[in-house]
């Protein structure tokens, strides 16, 4: 007894013992979060898209549900009833044909029934429906699980970008910093050495304390940014992440084909309108199929037990049994059917309307994306070159301040424009990579 009890104790201790090795042995952070690792990341734990895979299992099981009522229905019941006063049945007098009618008590007072019940759909459109339709509502749910992914891949794409660009931006406001810490240095040194007066070394403080604040609001911005990140990937918001990314390796994949024609079958909003429009023709055949009867097999077996002695009650049985077919076929019903008929083919109608609609807002979707990067495209090239021209004024405005031939307000005003020129160079970088994502989205070829 011991050793049994020992056996059903492990049985119920043997899932919690696994749990925990289980659960060492999941992947809750990023080593390298590189902008493929974040995504793979996040179409595993993103909210949305476990929501959408538990979705596919849900829609899994409806689908067997339905389809079991295409195998045999084996049911058993039993009934037990005590009569408290016998029924009374009216029969002839026997010995006088012409006399009055007697009343007689029938029966006994204690029934049992058992009852096994064996049933076949041979036509029934609902389980038609169900058969016909399973392959396409499989589809159908996992499309919305494509769709899903589709949308996080852009929005960690879009997030990943706007961290690295905070960053990019604090980097040089850091460099921005060193500038002009050193620039107030050497100003303060002229002023004492009585070359320039003091407002060049407090105009330069004025440029490195607005510098410094305005780090120091970017700095807010990136931790927010971050936040956002992590809420795309399902990341746990108490666990550190840290980007890893290389910008030379990032403008080499800014380069896309402007050429492309908009191919409407590769979009998964449209290849959901399909599968919607074959489901929506599955419910007009549904629906047509109404003026056909319904036809089933079945077969019983009952076995009665009856006496007046309820101790007695199951010492004989008087067994019965019988199979039939029912059909069932409704003949009229007002109309009902008519216009259900009516209605389905209209929403089928409607889905013919949503798809021409649909592919208008890819065309304009595609132009507006399209003209977007490369306007963005245009402006990185800009950007690009004018960095390397912000960089040489700077550098040569500050050898000439140093040497005497320029004013301090033209240093302060080369550093401006170098910090700024920075700032948009990243700025433009990352906007012609968040809008190659809303081409490659609106062409359908975003992959994940």
């Amino acid at each position: 007894m011991n050793g049994v009890s020992t056996f059903f104790l492990l049985l119920i201790l043997y899932p919690s013992l696994l749990y925990p090795q289980a659960t060492a042995t999941t992947d809750t952070t990023l080593s390298e979060a590189t902008l493929p690792n974040c995504i793979r990341y996040g179409l595993e734990h993103q909210p949305a898209i476990r929501a959408s895979k538990i979705d596919e299992e849900i829609t899994e099981t409806t689908i067997k549900d339905k389809l079991s009522d295409w195998y045999p229905q084996l049911n058993l019941s039993a009934n037990y009833q005590h009569y408290l006063k016998m029924p009374v049945s009216i029969f002839p007098d026997f010995n006088n044909l012409n006399g009055p009618k007697k009343e007689v008590q029938t029966g006994v007072h204690n029934y049992a029934t058992p009852q096994l019940a064996l049933t076949q759909t041979i036509f029934n459109r609902d389980v038609l429906l169900a058969s016909r339709t399973a392959r396409d509502v499989r589809k159908n749910a996992r499309q919305t699980t494509t769709a899903n992914k589709i949308e996080v891949v852009a929005a960690i794409s879009k997030a990943f970008y706007d961290v690295l660009l905070t960053q990019e931006q604090i980097q040089v406001l850091d460099e921005t910093i060193t500038r002009l810490d050193r620039s107030l240095k050497d100003a303060y040194y002229q002023y004492q050495s009585g070359i320039v007066d003091k407002t060049d070394y407090k105009r330069a403080g004025i440029s490195l304390n607005n510098v410094r604040a305005q780090r120091k609001g970017t700095q807010d911005l990136l931790v927010a940014r971050y936040a956002y990140l992590k809420q795309q990937m399902g990341y746990p918001a108490e666990q550190a992440l840290q980007l890893s990314f290389d910008t030379t390796h990032m403008e080499g994949g800014i380069a896309l084909d402007t050429l492309q024609k908009v191919q409407y079958e590769s979009r998964i909003e449209f290849q959901q309108l399909q599968t919607q429009q074959r489901l929506l023709q599955a419910n007009v055949k549904y629906n047509q199929w109404s003026y056909i009867p319904t036809l089933s097999a079945f077969g019983y077996y009952n076995v009665v037990y009856q006496n007046d002695e309820f101790s007695k009650l199951f010492n004989h049985s008087f067994p019965n049994s019988y199979v039939g077919l029912g059909l069932t076929w409704p003949l009229f019903q007002g109309g009902k059917r008519m216009w259900n008929i009516r209605q389905a083919n209209l929403q089928l109608k409607r889905n013919e309307v949503e798809m021409t609609d649909l592919k208008n807002n890819i065309n304009a979707q595609y132009a507006q994306a399209l003209a977007t990067y490369k306007n963005n495209l245009s402006d990185f090239y800009a950007q690009k070159e004018n960095l390397d021209l912000a960089g040489d004024v700077y550098n040569t405005l500050t050898l000439q301040y140093k040497s005497g031939v320029k004013t301090y307000l033209e240093v302060i005003v080369a550093e401006t424009e170098l910090r700024a020129t920075q700032l948009n160079y990243y700025n433009a970088l990352y906007q012609v990579l968040s809008s190659k994502i809303d081409v490659e989205k609106a062409l359908g070829t975003l992959s994940f």
